[in-house]
């Protein structure tokens, strides 16, 4: 049942470690951005990409920010504003190698805990664009946003979360690589070795 979620994905930023912009990079013979796309519509009805009109409009719908300019933060808060599920799966458009079955699992989790927030946390910490939020967050979200408060991070505290921990993803083999996101060339170009080795 993917009737209740709304996929986000957030496709804009700067990339200034990229030195270009990340969502028409090629990975696989397919943009990072498609392949985000595809990824997402496993787990929701709809896919919504978060970012300039202009720049993605030929890939779906998309949504700008209301606040530019404040990070991942502005991104998560535009799509709640614009949601209208009450499970929201948010992505970041660098993240290659999450599985439909992780989404599938946080988005169960999700149903079920009645948490305001779901999301993983791995020894590099919470991945706050990997996680599902309902629209209960876009109030935290823009209160943070209004006080110039751009730490996602932070926001757990003020709201019920629901985490999942390292040790339970460990369980489910879900590797902690899944989590890795594209920030430089290098990472590019290991992504790109990594899918050759791939069958």
């Amino acid at each position: 049942m993917k009737e209740d979620v709304t996929a986000f994905v957030l496709a804009g930023g700067k990339s200034t470690r990229m030195g270009r912009e990340k969502a028409r990079l090629e990975l696989g013979g397919r943009t990072l951005l498609e392949r985000a796309l595809k990824l997402a519509s496993s787990a929701a009805a709809e896919t919504i990409i978060v970012g300039g009109r202009a720049d993605f409009e030929a890939y779906g719908r998309v949504v700008e920010d209301v606040y530019p300019g404040q990070g991942p933060l502005g991104g998560i808060h535009a799509a709640l504003e614009a949601t209208s599920t009450e499970f929201n799966l948010i992505l970041a458009v660098d993240t290659p190698f999450l599985e439909p079955r992780f989404l599938k699992y946080l988005v169960d989790q999700a149903r079920e805990s009645g948490a305001v927030v779901t999301l993983p946390r791995t020894a590099d910490g919470f991945h706050p664009l990997a996680a599902v939020y309902r629209r209960a967050f876009c109030e935290t979200a823009e209160r943070a946003l209004r006080e110039g408060r751009n730490k996602i991070d932070a926001l757990f505290a003020e709201v019920e979360t629901r985490i999942l921990e390292a040790a339970d993803l460990e369980k489910l083999a879900f590797a902690p690589a899944i989590f890795e996101n594209l920030n430089t060339p290098e990472d590019v170009e290991r992504a790109r070795e990594r899918g050759r080795g791939e069958p």
